[in-house]
């Protein structure tokens, strides 16, 4: 009678190490493809809302981010301008400065053009 539990081998591997791959390669693919499926609705939804921010500034209803840099970049004196963020649900760029290694948010409203908040220094 044996005492120690049996481990198989195939090509130089154990049995439990074989299983493990297998079901890796099984899973693998349906991983992949739920991550596909769920891709496919957050695509279409961003789309969507380019669409809708694309004619809300062709028709007046919302500025377009250059118009929001040529009014805030020249108070920033002194900072560095980074680059901006836009919210498409409230219509609010967030612009993103540098000055003296401390990062500088200000918050825009695109549809007025008014400065509506600031963090930072």
């Amino acid at each position: 009678m044996l005492s120690i539990p049996f481990i198989g081998y195939s090509m130089g591997r154990s049995y439990a190490s074989c299983t493990m791959m297998f079901r890796a390669a099984l899973f693998a693919p349906m991983f992949v493809l739920a991550g596909l499926l769920e891709a496919v609705p957050a695509e279409a939804q961003r789309r969507g809302e380019s669409r809708d921010v694309f004619e809300a500034m062709r028709t007046g209803k919302l500025l377009s981010i250059r118009d929001i840099e040529h009014r805030v970049v020249p108070t920033m004196r002194d900072a560095q301008y980074l680059g901006f963020d836009f919210d498409s649900g409230s219509g609010i760029y967030t612009l993103k400065f540098l000055r003296n290694g401390n990062v500088i948010w200000v918050e825009v409203d695109g549809h007025s053009g008014q400065v509506i908040g600031r963090s930072g220094n």
